[in-house]
């Protein structure tokens, strides 16, 4: 199945200010990570953004804090924003069948997300180059995992010209001027 950009929601797990410092390749994680938020918006994609016990892990890094509106972020406690009720209230609020998971930790919070969304139904991309952990072993090990259970692993680029749908239109020569190149 296509990813639409109509039918998707972009939930970014967690890119923390206390945890990013410990992650591997951090950088190129967050780069892609706002990439593809930056298309979402053009996009009209809604993003929804996790933080994980912002109290000891700091609040979200200012790299992508600075793309997004407040009500766009979400605290949680649980490591799965599908079991934290709040966060699946407004993630249900959308009414989008497919989420395109970016964030961190891959094996402990995206893995547990990502698993969960499944339970109740929806289509799950995780993004494979805007995902990571403090080891990259656990990284291999998650993304196994969630490909035996189901969920689509997709790259940045796969998500962006599946959104776009076609070429031709103003929409691609904008994002593709800006982002493709």
């Amino acid at each position: 199945m296509l990813m639409r950009a109509e039918t998707s929601c972009l939930l970014v797990v967690d890119f923390q200010e206390r945890l990013m410092p410990a992650i591997h390749d951090a950088d190129r994680t967050l780069a892609n990570g706002a990439w593809l938020i930056q298309i979402a918006q053009r996009l009209e994609v809604p993003v929804l953004a996790s933080e994980q016990y912002p109290k000891g892990l700091g609040h979200t890094v200012a790299a992508i804090r600075e793309l997004l509106p407040a009500e766009a972020f979400m605290e949680k406690l649980h490591f799965s924003c599908a079991a934290d009720r709040d966060c699946m209230r407004r993630i249900d609020a959308l009414n989008r069948g497919q989420m395109v998971i970016i964030g961190v930790e891959a094996h402990v919070c995206v893995l547990q997300t990502v698993l969960d969304l499944r339970a109740v139904g929806k289509e799950v991309y995780l993004v494979a180059d805007a995902v990571s952990s403090r080891s990259p072993r656990d990284v291999e090990l998650a993304l196994e995992r969630m490909r035996a259970e189901g969920v689509r692993v997709v790259s940045r680029e796969m998500v962006a010209f599946e959104w776009l749908h076609q070429a031709g239109t103003d929409q691609f020569r904008e994002i593709s001027r800006e982002f493709l190149r």
